[in-house]
């Protein structure tokens, strides 16, 4: 009897520990849930940027646990009810539909994005003032969509047709299509739309794209950064060039991109969630921030293949 009391005594101390687990690791005076939609270059940077701030501020007494979604929208619903359920100080939600997620899981914890477009587009909401009024704020990966097309017009002045690609799926992407297209078009295009609604269908629209287009533009998506693959195998044997909405993107299938940094905009929102941890600031007045740089890259392996002159203010995209 004495065996059977020490070894349910065990497993409850075994249970609670993993409790304590499971809200932050005990110790640590701030526990802060990270909700990634889906692993790539430009999200991955974010998400270290994020925890490189908290833990140059805040050490050890900050605990982060951070979850990937692994490109299932419907995995950021179960993630953020979890850090709900622990009571964590404070959310940061990765892309779109992790903020999406976010939001309809709690009005009171804060909330913070990265790596989002258009927050009004995000969150449904109009007349736009560049503050949520509720507990989100957070930083948006918007390159300046003016000078992207510049940028473009740049490296293709003889190009007819602009085709612009992405994944019918993200709200963001489409808001980024609709505001390029116009630039394009004031600075002399044509351009066309191809949607794919998943990674299913990613080449048969490419090849349309390739085959109806002079240069392809694709947005800041997380689908397309998901299957940079497939479109370079379709677009480089086509011969055509993709200008891409950042680096990511662009070191999988593009030629060039004006690009943010990934990591800054990640470490500019682990400032802001210091502020809201430590010093109470109110995400419902925080205005959403941007990256506080571009730079024009290029992917040399596919300029070469493509033989795209390249102008000399342009940085070569690192390659492992």
């Amino acid at each position: 009897m004495k065996k059977l009391m020490k070894v349910v005594s065990l497993a409850v101390v075994a249970v609670m520990a993993l409790s304590m687990t499971a809200c932050g690791g005990g110790s640590a005076k701030y526990n802060v849930g990270v909700c990634q939609l889906v692993q790539h270059p430009a999200l991955d940077a974010a998400t270290e940027g994020f925890k490189a701030a908290l833990k140059d501020k805040l050490g050890d007494d900050v605990y982060i646990d951070e979850q990937v979604a692994s490109g299932e929208l419907t995995q950021c619903t179960p993630i953020v009810t979890t850090f709900v359920s622990n009571q964590y100080d404070l959310i940061m939600a990765n892309a779109t539909a992790a903020l999406q997620a976010a939001s309809a899981a709690t009005a009171d914890i804060p909330i913070l994005g990265t790596s989002i477009t258009d927050y009004a587009t995000a969150l449904d909401e109009d007349n736009w003032t560049g503050v949520t009024g509720k507990n989100i704020s957070g930083t948006s990966d918007l390159a300046p969509l003016d000078q992207q097309a510049a940028c473009l017009k740049e490296l293709f002045p003889d190009a007819k047709k602009v085709g612009i690609l992405y994944c019918s799926s993200e709200a963001n992407s489409q808001y980024q299509a609709d505001v390029i297209a116009k630039e394009l078009k004031d600075l002399g295009y044509e351009t066309e739309v191809f949607k794919f609604n998943d990674s299913n269908d990613v080449a048969a629209v490419t090849k349309n794209a390739c085959d109806n287009s002079d240069v392809i533009y694709v947005p800041t998506d997380n689908v397309v950064a998901d299957c940079t693959e497939a479109i370079n195998n379709v677009a480089l044997p086509a011969k055509t060039p993709i200008f891409a909405g950042e680096s990511g993107i662009c070191s999988g299938c593009g030629v060039a991109t004006l690009s943010i940094d990934y990591y800054d905009l990640g470490y500019q929102t682990g400032l802001m969630a210091y502020e809201i941890l430590v010093n109470g600031a109110d995400p419902a007045t925080m205005e959403i921030q941007f990256a506080p740089k571009v730079t024009k890259m290029f992917n040399e392996t596919n300029a070469k293949e493509l033989n795209v002159a390249i102008p000399d203010d342009y940085e070569a995209i690192a390659t492992e």
